[in-house]
């Protein structure tokens, strides 16, 4: 949707860029890793997405005539202008695969570039990857309260800016069932659906007339909004005189939606009513500041609503709004490298590395992922990265690498995953990871450890720049 060049970054890595190429490092290798460090929402999992729309960028990615232009105007060299001109990314990139489960402080992508290549694609990076991670996986605590009940996303119009183009293809991922964003729908093929306004409804003399109109416009998806002036004294009874002229017609009503009030309360008198007409078919759907407590909130209390609308909660990633997805440098002109902090949990950890997900002879899930150098294939221990009395013996178990050559020297290695088959993919593994893992209020904590020998080398690493 949006028209991506490689101006699309901070002026940070163009000023970086720009000490590298004269100071001779316009060709200096490096590794970059993308991780966060903390789990959203107090889950107990991540679900990874935007891998795709972040390859298909990558790999198109240029500075255009315009944007040559408008750099000249900001004082850079003209020799370093002339270098972005021909910008290309021709670098490698391994990465989980999208709709797959992340947790933190393992590389969920590894970068290896130039220098210049891996600094100018952070920002892009982090941009789509933390957005689409951070929807993906609110949805997906959606998915698994609300059952197997409809999930629409209605949030285009409170997501922060075109964000709401990218949240509705990561609510995809997550577990959602369509959304009301047509050009999402367009660009991505995501099933589209929506019902009217109250403004619809006001713009008439009276609210039958409103829903005979709409019946007559739209009866292969008529859903009635019934609560602009009395739900059950007026929305309702108007709506089963449609859904009968409907029947007489040989058509049939779609549904009802409710978008305030008492919902639970709603909800069961409405289907009441409903089938006392003889209209058990017609579906309930709910709206109005949902999100995976109100949904769960409502099953609870037993509402039979088949389909619920959800906007703001889902688009902004709310209440967390953020995920804090990193970009950490791993090694550069062929050696290790090594951020240092006062907090461990804040040291990075060097090399090339391999993440591998552990399961026992029957092929469970064990709950937790080793990060290994990429030449290690075999491990008996695992270590805590943030707290180095902790270790787990792994000897035994299988061993499943998880990030994968997505991209070598500019250039996809894979065809384009579709939307559904990441969805299907990430709905797969979900059913892999062990319930408590998956519970709603303190889900269990999934290890993440470093092998022996990283150990070994991220301990030297820091005694070294600590002398």
């Amino acid at each position: 949707m949006h028209n991506f060049t490689a101006t699309y970054t901070d002026q940070y890595q163009l000023a970086m860029a720009q000490v590298y190429f004269q100071n001779g490092h316009r060709e200096s290798p490096a590794v970059f890793d993308y991780f966060f460090r903390k789990l959203p929402f107090n889950n107990g999992y991540a679900i990874f997405a935007g891998l795709e729309d972040f390859l298909e960028i990558l790999e198109n990615l240029t500075f255009s005539d315009s944007d040559i232009a408008y750099l000249k105007t900001r004082e850079f060299p003209e020799d370093f202008i002339e270098y972005l001109r021909n910008f290309k990314f021709r670098g490698t990139i391994f990465s989980a695969k999208e709709g797959d489960l992340v947790f933190p402080t393992r590389p969920v992508l590894q970068v290896e570039a130039t220098m210049i290549e891996a600094q100018l694609i952070e920002t892009i990076l982090l941009n789509l990857l933390n957005f689409q991670t951070l929807i993906a996986t609110k949805a997906s605590r959606m998915r698994l309260v609300a059952g197997d009940r409809k999930l629409l996303d209605f949030g285009l119009r409170r997501a922060q800016g075109p964000g709401g183009f990218y949240a509705s293809r990561a609510a995809i991922i997550g577990g959602f069932d369509g959304t009301s964003n047509v050009v999402a729908g367009k660009e991505f093929n995501i099933p589209v659906a929506g019902t009217m306004a109250h403004s619809f409804i006001q713009s008439y003399e009276d609210e039958i007339s409103a829903f005979r109109a709409f019946a007559k416009g739209r009866p292969h998806d008529c859903v009635l909004l019934v609560d602009s002036y009395d739900t059950l004294k007026s929305g309702l009874p108007n709506a089963i005189k449609i859904g009968k002229e409907m029947e007489e017609k040989g058509q049939k009503l779609g549904g009802i939606r409710l978008d305030s009030g008492d919902l639970a309360y709603l909800a069961r008198e409405s289907r009441r009513m409903l089938d006392e007409a003889g209209l058990n078919y017609v579906k309930i759907a709910a709206s109005n500041q949902l999100d995976e407590f109100v949904i769960k909130s409502l099953l609870e209390q037993k509402a039979p609503i088949d389909l619920f609308g959800v906007g703001t909660n889902l688009v902004t990633g709310s209440p967390d709004a953020a995920l804090d997805g990193v970009y950490k440098l791993a090694a550069s002109g062929g050696k290790p490298r090594l951020k240092i902090s006062e907090s461990l949990s804040k040291v990075t950890i060097p090399h090339k590395k391999q993440v591998y997900r552990l399961s026992n002879s029957k092929g469970e899930l064990i709950g937790a992922d080793a990060i290994t150098l990429r030449e290690e294939t075999t491990i008996d221990w695992m270590h805590d990265p943030r707290e180095t009395l902790k270790s787990l013996a792994v000897d035994g178990y299988a061993m499943e690498a998880l990030l994968h050559p997505v991209m070598v020297d500019g250039k996809r290695t894979q065809p384009t995953r579709s939307l559904e088959e990441i969805a299907f993919y990430a709905k797969e593994r979900l059913e892999t990871l062990p319930g408590e893992y998956k519970r709603f209020f303190n889900p269990h904590i999934y290890k993440v450890g470093m092998s022996s020998k990283l150990k070994t080398e991220r301990e030297e690493l820091l005694f070294k720049y600590r002398m």
